[in-house]
C-alpha cells in the first residue's frame, strides 16, 4: 500500500495536538470525516458573504460532537478562499460585554488572531494595511504610468486611499476609523514607524484610556466594551473594499456565558448576541460572518441559557418540522451529532497512516485490530452513546506510540493494558466543558 505524503511539520502538529488533547491548527483535512452537510451549508454562507451578504450561525453539540474542530476547519476553508478570519475563545476574562473590559479583551483577542492566507497564524493587521497601500500604488502605476519618484504620484495614491476611507465615514464610528487609517498612511509616506505603530495599537484596541490614545493619535475615542462590535463591522467593510472576500469571525467556548452567575451580566451578553444576530440576519451588515460554538445547555437552558432571553429563544427555536430524522442546515443553529462508528473507524485508520508516515514505518494495524480497539473502548466506557473522539483518540495515539517503541510487543498485550476513562461531567448546572480539544473530527 502506498504511503500517504504529508509534510513532517504537519504530522508533527497533528500527533502532538491530538495526543495532548487540543485542536490541530494545521492538517485538519487529514483527520476530517463526516459533516458533509454542515460544511456544504457553511460554504453557501461564504459565497453569500463574498457577494456582500452576511451569516450568523451557532454550532451546537454536546461534549465530543465536534464543535471546535468544525469552527477550526471552517476558519481554514475561509482563509484559503480569500477571506480575512479571526477567532477567539470566551472565558471569564473575555466576554461580549463586561464591567472590566471583557468585551474589549475579546476584540483584542480577535485582532491578535486576525489571519489571511499569507499570514495564517495571526497578526495579519499590519500586513493587510501594507497590502492595501501597495495595491493602490500598483494600481496608480498601471493606470497612470507614474512611478513612486514622479511628482504627483503620492497625491494620486492618497486620493484613491481617501476613496476607500470616505466610504466608511458614514458608518457608526466610521470617521474615527478612517482617521486612524489615514494616520497609518501618513506614517507609511514619511517612514514614521511610531505613527504606524500607534495606528495599529488603536485598531487592535490596545489603548485603555482616551487620553492615552489622544497623546499618540488625533482621535478622542477608543475601542471599548460598548463599541468593539461596531469596529468589527467597519473592519469587514474595509477588508472587503480592498480585495478580500469578507471577514469571518469565530467565537468558541460560549458556554462561559452560560456560566456567568450574575443574571444581569449574563443577560447583557445575550443582548449583545441579539444585536449581532439581528444585524447580520436582517442584512444591515455586509461581508461579515459570525460563528459561535456552544453546548445544548448554553443554548436551551430556559433559566440560564440563550433560551432564557425570550427575544433569542423566539428567533432560535427550531421548526416543528425538524424531527423524525429531518434536519434544516439553513437555519441559524447547526446541531452536531456524535460521529458514527463507521466514521470513527475511518478516523482511526487515518491516524494509523499519519503515525506511520511520521515515523517512517509500514502500518501493522489493520481492520481487525481497529475493530477490536473500538469494541473494547465501547465496552470499558460502559455506554455506547458516550463514545466520543476525545475519549478514545489520546489512548489510541498512545497505543500507536507504545507499539512503535516496542515492536516485539503484540497488539493484544498493549490492548489489555489500556484503561479507557470518560473525563468529563455533563451536569447541566456545573458543566465544565473541555472543548479545547475541539472534538476534533468533522
Amino acid at each position: 500500500m502506498e504511503k500517504i505524503k504529508i509534510p513532517k511539520r504537519v504530522t508533527t502538529a497533528l500527533l502532538n495536538s491530538l495526543g495532548a488533547g487540543v485542536v490541530p491548527r494545521v492538517g485538519l483535512e487529514h483527520v476530517a470525516v463526516g459533516r458533509k452537510e454542515e460544511i456544504n451549508a457553511i460554504l453557501v454562507d461564504l459565497e453569500s458573504i463574498a457577494e456582500g451578504g452576511a451569516a450568523f450561525r451557532f454550532i451546537v453539540g454536546r461534549y465530543g460532537s465536534g464543535k471546535s474542530f468544525m469552527l477550526q476547519i471552517i476558519r481554514n476553508y475561509a482563509m484559503e478562499r480569500g477571506y480575512v478570519v479571526a477567532d477567539a475563545d470566551l472565558s471569564p476574562e473575555r466576554r461580549l460585554v463586561g464591567v472590566k473590559g471583557q468585551g474589549r479583551a475579546t476584540y483584542r483577542e480577535l485582532m491578535y488572531h486576525l489571519s489571511t492566507k499569507t499570514r495564517p497564524d495571526g497578526g495579519a493587521l499590519a500586513a493587510i494595511l501594507e497590502k492595501w497601500i501597495s495595491g493602490i500604488q500598483a494600481q496608480v502605476v498601471k493606470e497612470s504610468g507614474m512611478r513612486p519618484n514622479d511628482s504627483g504620484f503620492y497625491s494620486t495614491v492618497e486620493a484613491k486611499i481617501m476613496e476607500v476611507i470616505s466610504n466608511m465615514e458614514g458608518m457608526v464610528h466610521g470617521f474615527d476609523f478612517a482617521t486612524v487609517l489615514t494616520t497609518y498612511w501618513k506614517g507609511h509616506c514619511i517612514g514614521d514607524d511610531a505613527m504606524k505603530d500607534a495606528a495599529l495599537r488603536w485598531l487592535r484596541g490596545e489603548f485603555s484610556t482616551k487620553q492615552e490614545a489622544h497623546s499618540f493619535i488625533d482621535v478622542r475615542v477608543i475601542i471599548d466594551d460598548d463599541s468593539w462590535y461596531d469596529y468589527v463591522k467597519l473592519m469587514a467593510t474595509f477588508v472587503s473594499s480592498i480585495g478580500y472576500k469578507g471577514l469571518v469571525i469565530f467565537i468558541d467556548e460560549a458556554v462561559n456565558l452560560y456560566k456567568i452567575t450574575h443574571s444581569t451580566t449574563r443577560q447583557n451578553n445575550y443582548e449583545k448576541i441579539l444585536t449581532m444576530f439581528n444585524d447580520l440576519m436582517q442584512g444591515k451588515v455586509g461581508n461579515l460572518g459570525i460563528y459561535i460554538g456552544g453546548t445544548p445547555q448554553f443554548m436551551e437552558d430556559q433559566r440560564r441559557g440563550l433560551y432564557s432571553y425570550e427575544a433569542l429563544r423566539s428567533r432560535l427555536a427550531e421548526s416543528r418540522f425538524v424531527k423524525d430524522g429531518f434536519r434544516d442546515t439553513s437555519g441559524p443553529m447547526i446541531r452536531l451529532q456524535t460521529l458514527t462508528h463507521e466514521e470513527i473507524f475511518v478516523l482511526l485508520k487515518r491516524l494509523v497512516d499519519i503515525h506511520a508516515a511520521h515515523y517512517g514505518y509500514s502500518p501493522t494495524i489493520g481492520s481487525n485490530e481497529l475493530t477490536e480497539f473500538m469494541q473494547e473502548a465501547v465496552s470499558r466506557m460502559g455506554a455506547e452513546e458516550l463514545l466520543t473522539p476525545r475519549d478514545i483518540v489520546r489512548d489510541f495515539i498512545s497505543m500507536l506510540n507504545i507499539l512503535h517503541q516496542n515492536p516485539d510487543t503484540p497488539f493484544s498485550q498493549v490492548m489489555g493494558s489500556l484503561d479507557f476513562k470518560i473525563e468529563h461531567n455533563n451536569n447541566d448546572e456545573n458543566f465544565e466543558e473541555d472543548d479545547e480539544f475541539a472534538e476534533f473530527t468533522l
